[in-house]
């Protein structure tokens, strides 16, 4: 999908008047400041806790892939159960991500990529109670998978750990697409986070330090997102090829086209460009403002 192709779609007025209007409220009064720290999600640390213990699969062994796998991980919004102000009740149910904002709106992760004219969608599945959905799609052209997964929003923490454990190596897995076996999580080449800065509103007791040697990309589209991420990630050793110094849009369009650069074998510096322009034309702000906002490493 390209930039061009993206200016004509901007045209729906009504979706860009809710998309507008909705992010002006969730990330402008939202994200709000880091001395915003009781929120319902500590409510729910606990059982939450044991959910992750119960669920997680570790795997330390090696894996050479039959093909190179990008691994997306959405916390649903969720106006229960996360720091934000509250959006419209249908796209903030983090338990229904047909219409949530994150994944099934017009520039939700699912909504965005299966239009795009690069990725094919191959599979959906309705996974289990906390990954309420995962789709995997095939790159058009390069032989590169990816898979995205839709966390139940209450499970925002969980959806944190999954990210840093994968990047750390600490959690590994793989998934059968007939006769081709493509690694995820601490498997696949670049790990993604999209969704709320679950950091401000959580602490987290481990350090997540890489325990296999392997150094990973990522990508982390939340509000402040190096400032708070920052820590865990030099303690995985992982690379990020883009990640926020303030508060910002999570919208699809930015890491679509971060990753059209990231197949391709661009520099971070490109790869981060891509990035800025495609959230200045979505979000109608100077690419200058996109470029302070968006960074690499």
């Amino acid at each position: 999908m390209s930039i061009s192709n993206k200016k004509e779609k901007i045209g729906d007025v009504k979706s860009i008047g809710i998309s507008f209007f909705i992010f002006l409220l969730i990330f402008f009064l939202g994200c709000d400041s880091e001395k915003k720290k009781t929120t319902p999600i500590e409510k729910n640390a606990k059982s939450d806790s044991l959910i992750i213990d119960k669920k997680e699969k570790t795997e330390t062994v090696n894996f050479t892939g039959d093909a190179p796998t990008i691994h997306i991980m959405v916390a649903l919004c969720d106006n229960k159960y996360q720091g934000i102000v509250p959006v419209p009740k249908k796209i903030g149910n983090g338990r229904d991500p047909k219409n949530n904002l994150y994944w099934g709106t017009a520039y939700g992760i699912k909504t965005y990529f299966k239009k795009s004219n690069e990725w094919n969608l191959i599979r959906k599945e309705n996974k289990d109670d906390i990954i309420l959905e995962r789709l995997v799609f095939k790159h058009r052209e390069k032989n590169y998978y990816l898979v995205a997964d839709a966390y139940d929003g209450k499970f925002i923490k969980k959806t944190t750990i999954d990210f840093l454990k994968s990047n750390a190596g600490i959690l590994k897995d793989t998934i059968q697409i007939k006769d081709t076996t493509i690694g995820i999580k601490g498997h696949s080449n670049l790990i993604a986070y999209i969704g709320h800065d679950g950091l401000m509103d959580f602490q987290l007791d481990e350090t997540y330090e890489n325990v296999d040697g392997q150094k990973r990309d990522a990508i982390i589209l939340a509000c402040y997102s190096k400032s708070y991420f920052q820590n865990y990630m030099n303690n995985t050793q992982s690379r990020p090829l883009v990640w926020t110094t303030g508060l910002m849009a999570p919208e699809a369009y930015t890491i679509h086209d971060a990753l059209t650069g990231y197949i391709n074998n661009e520099t971070p510096e490109e790869i981060r460009t891509r990035a800025a322009k495609a959230y200045s034309i979505y979000q109608k702000c100077s690419l200058k403002a996109a470029r302070n906002l968006l960074v690499s490493q």
